[in-house]
């Protein structure tokens, strides 16, 4: 039986990298897009038995119950499941004393924190069936309390706060059905988040994939779960 991962948010930046580094281990993928962009389509092409392009918008209960039963016809199972996809609608706000879009705060907690338990809760039946069962999230040290330092970017952090409680809970709840967890925070990327590429940051989203799927595919170890950065750091919750 074949290794099956499912990738949300997939259709650029960290997320298309990490389809194609766990394509070219040889896995079955199932990647979440969202997007009308061109990069999973040239993946497919290159991979055309074991990638399946799949609508997925987290933000939407409908999207992703829709996504679910189309995934259950293609794969038997999911072994790892990576919740990536997410928003970042706040970078530029740096104070409270500046003007405030409370419906972007309100997009950003949708997607990036009730979005993964949306994503979670809908593909339990299939990562039920792996023996691997893995959930992986991608986080930010954004949503670090004990590491803030930042005086702004009031949704994106809130919302990245609210996920490491989010999957706390669900391994409390799944830790000990056989399930392990990775929380991660992948570094500063080179990625679309804020809507365009950020060239002014460190690595690429190769590079950034290559270093989470170290830590998502490693062994498992006893129930710790914390906040765990690119560079081997744990971050306080």
């Amino acid at each position: 039986m074949s290794n099956v991962a499912l990738v949300s948010g997939a259709d650029r930046g960290l997320g298309r990298a990490l389809v194609q580094a766990l394509l070219e281990r040889g896995w079955t993928v199932v990647a979440g897009r969202h997007l009308d962009w061109p990069e999973l389509d040239e993946l497919a092409l290159r991979f055309p038995s074991i990638l399946h392009l799949v609508p997925i918008d987290v933000g939407s209960e409908e999207s992703v119950s829709t996504a679910f039963v189309i995934t259950s016809g293609l794969v038997s199972h999911i072994d790892l499941l990576i919740s990536n996809a997410a928003v970042n609608r706040s970078h530029h706000v740096s104070s409270i004393r500046h003007e405030q879009n409370f419906d972007n705060m309100q997009l950003e907690m949708n997607v990036n924190a009730v979005g993964a338990l949306r994503l979670v809760h809908a593909f339990l039946p299939l990562v039920d069936k792996s023996e691997m069962k893995r959930l992986c999230f991608v986080s930010s040290e954004a949503g670090s309390i004990g590491a803030s330092k930042r005086a702004g970017w009031f949704g994106y952090c809130m919302s990245k706060a609210a996920l490491n409680m989010a999957v706390k809970n669900i391994a409390n709840d799944l830790a000990p059905q056989g399930y392990s967890f990775r929380l991660y925070h992948p570094g500063w990327l080179k990625t679309y988040m804020s809507g365009s590429k950020n060239e002014a940051a460190a690595m690429e989203p190769e590079e950034g994939a290559a270093l989470a799927l170290k830590y998502f595919l490693d062994d498992p170890e006893p129930y710790d779960l914390a906040l765990h950065g690119f560079d081997g750091s744990d971050f306080l919750w």
